[in-house]
Parts: C-alpha cells; structure tokens; sequence
C-alpha cells in the first residue's frame, strides 16, 4: 500500500491509499478518486514531504493500527477520507438499485440461489453464522462497511 497526500483542484487536501501509485493513477483517470469535501473528482497527488532516515536516528516506523471498534460503534472515523466518499457512493449506488431485505437476507439470497425468487440485487443483514453458511452452500455475496450516508 502507498498513501499519498491528495490535492483537488479546489485546493483541499486529503489523504489516500493506494495499492500502488499505477492503481493511482487509473482510479484518478477514471474519475474514481473525489475529494471528501466538495466532491471534485480533479484529484492530483500533494506535495509530500519524504521520509529519510539519517545515520543517527532509527528508520520511521508506522503508527499502531487503530483500536477495533466496539460493538455497535460506527468504524467511519477511522476509515480514510477518500475511501469513506467511496463507500459513501457505493451505499448509495447499492439503495439506488437493489432491494433491501432486512434480516431476511440469507433466505431471500437462497431463494434467488435456487430460482425460486426474481434474480435480483438485494441488501439487508445476516448473521455471522448466516453468513458461513452461505459461503457453504456456495452462494455468493460480500460483505461491505456499511458507513453513514454521505448527506448525513
């Protein structure tokens, strides 16, 4: 992963991680990249500052990862901006065309599995225990952080 400092061209500035700076550059051309703020998708890398070990001091070593959140506790903050606005468009993408189930996700999914429900998208919440036996019996879904809308 590399993290690169984001600049849009209104001028705000924000942080985002890359597999590599070539997945970088593809997600920007292809307008996937957009500021948190106003939503430009303009999006060019910031100036960065390098981070250089000198003889007399120790290599920099990255912060701890961030505790897990607790139960029930919204993982929002501590996801990176750019990947928030990300999850904020796909939630949206997700309300906008599939079906939302509810707690009945795991029988609807199995019903479209087995041809006896409208092959369709659908979104609501299973189990962990649900949701293994999915993955048994062969059917596909995934899982996505589910983060606040992005109007609030």
């Amino acid at each position: 992963m590399i993290h690169y400092a984001l600049r849009c061209d209104s001028a705000h500035e924000f942080d985002g991680w890359f597999k590599d700076s070539a997945a970088f550059e593809r997600m920007a051309k292809r307008g996937l990249v957009d500021c948190p703020q106003c939503g430009s998708t303009k999006v060019s890398r910031a100036l960065m500052a390098p981070a250089v070990a000198s003889s007399r001091e120790a290599a920099p070593v990255a912060p701890p990862a961030p505790p897990a959140p607790a139960e029930g506790k919204a993982i929002a903050g501590q996801i990176p901006a750019a990947a928030l606005a990300m999850l904020q468009r796909m939630r949206a993408e997700i309300e906008k065309h599939c079906d939302y189930v509810g707690p009945r996700f795991a029988d609807e999914a199995r019903r479209i599995h087995a041809g006896e429900s409208e092959a369709r998208g659908i979104y609501g919440e299973a189990t962990p225990e649900d949701a293994e036996a999915l993955r048994e019996e062969g059917i596909g879904f995934r899982t996505i952080p589910w983060v606040p809308r992005a109007d609030g």
